[in-house]
């Protein structure tokens, strides 16, 4: 059965916190008719601070789209390689074992996608599977993790690795004024994530299932704007409403399985803010303190888009896992307005003898 091996995450340098954003806010925006409301926001975020891969002074600045892009390709294959290795690292492969690499972003573009350079630079054999997923922001993370349990499904025995590239504070749009995007300026923050879904047996979040549910009528909640100066996002304010539609879905796909989806060991639910993780909660009949990890990494990393989930259940591993056996739920939430959700099952012991003997091997794999 296909399990997910601990992923390996990595944050830029330079750091704005909460009282920096709420500053900013205030002298760009002194004059916005709305800019109480946006302050209260920002502070409701219970974001503390984030990772930006420029100096804040760098990013208020918005040099073209061009060059914003460029600034993206180049950030990205600075920081890929050594996220991927400490992820192949984990799973105790070597990248010539990678049947297939799903790569997921929704803060830049390029064509052909960062796969084929990943399979030229770090070693990936020429006949790896492609397979880039751009336009499901948030919920991509979870939609990574399901292509790679399908594609292990289809190809037995087939190992894929999964990146996340996400780079939000490209998308600062200093002459948007708009409500929600002031409102994203202090919510999102950049990240790169990496994970193995091993074909084999092996220790992790052994993947039982997957399913995908979309909101119907809501494709305009969460959106891009596509204009001359690059992504302009877009945030309907009833996007947090959603959880009470959403919910039913994350029942309906752990019922597939005689699971009740209130009632599971752990959860890793994408951290698309407080209330999105209030309301799920409730509406479920959780414990907050079941979402611990999804809330330490908005508090500490802020909104990382599609790297949320990786990184929380990168926590989950760091804690020292769930017991053997334990019932899981990771659920990712974005754009459409799509759920992706994976149920499984925890396991602490490597059934598989390769996994003791593998070259690639590290001790910090073996936690």
């Amino acid at each position: 059965m296909p399990t997910l091996c601990r992923p390996a995450i990595a944050v830029p340098e330079h750091v704005i916190t909460l009282d920096d954003t709420l500053r900013i806010a205030r002298g760009l925006h002194a004059g916005h008719d709305q800019l109480p409301l946006v302050l209260r926001l920002i502070r409701n975020t219970q974001v503390a601070e984030r990772h930006l891969v420029q100096p804040v002074e760098q990013t208020l600045r918005h040099p073209g789209f061009e060059e914003r892009n460029a600034i993206y390709v180049r950030e990205a294959k600075a920081r890929i390689p050594d996220v991927v290795e400490r992820a192949l690292a984990h799973a105790r492969l070597g990248p010539d074992r990678i049947d297939a690499i799903v790569f997921v972003s929704c803060t830049g573009f390029t064509m052909p996608s960062l796969i084929p350079w990943m399979i030229n630079e770090l070693g990936f054999r020429s006949d790896t599977r492609q397979l880039p997923i751009a336009q499901m922001g948030c919920a991509a993370g979870g939609a990574a993790i399901n292509r790679a349990h399908d594609f292990c499904l289809a190809y037995p025995g087939s190992h894929v690795l999964v990146v996340a590239c996400e780079f939000c504070s490209l998308c600062y749009q200093p002459t948007d004024l708009d409500v929600g995007n002031l409102l994203s300026n202090g919510l999102f923050g950049d990240a790169v994530a990496a994970a193995v879904v091993r074909g084999d047996r092996a220790a992790g979040f052994r993947l039982s299932g997957n399913g995908s549910r979309l909101v119907r009528d809501t494709e305009d909640w969460i959106s891009y704007a596509v204009k001359s100066t690059g992504f302009h996002f877009r945030l309907d304010r009833r996007v947090p409403g959603t959880m009470e539609q959403l919910a039913p879905e994350l029942r309906s796909v752990a019922a597939d399985f005689g699971w009740n989806a209130g009632a599971l060991d752990f959860y890793i639910i994408h951290a698309g803010g407080p209330r999105i993780l209030d309301d799920l909660s409730h509406h479920l009949g959780v414990a907050p303190a079941m979402f611990r990890h999804s809330r330490a990494t908005l508090s500490e990393y802020g909104n990382i888009a599609s790297a949320v989930v990786l990184d929380a259940l990168r926590r989950l591993f760091e804690e020292g896992g769930a017991f053997h056996g334990a019932r899981g739920l990771i659920a990712g939430f974005g754009p459409g307005i799509t759920a992706e959700i994976t149920v499984g099952t925890w396991c602490r012991h490597p059934a598989h003898p390769a996994l003791e003997t593998h070259p690639s091997t590290s001790k910090e794999a073996l936690t």
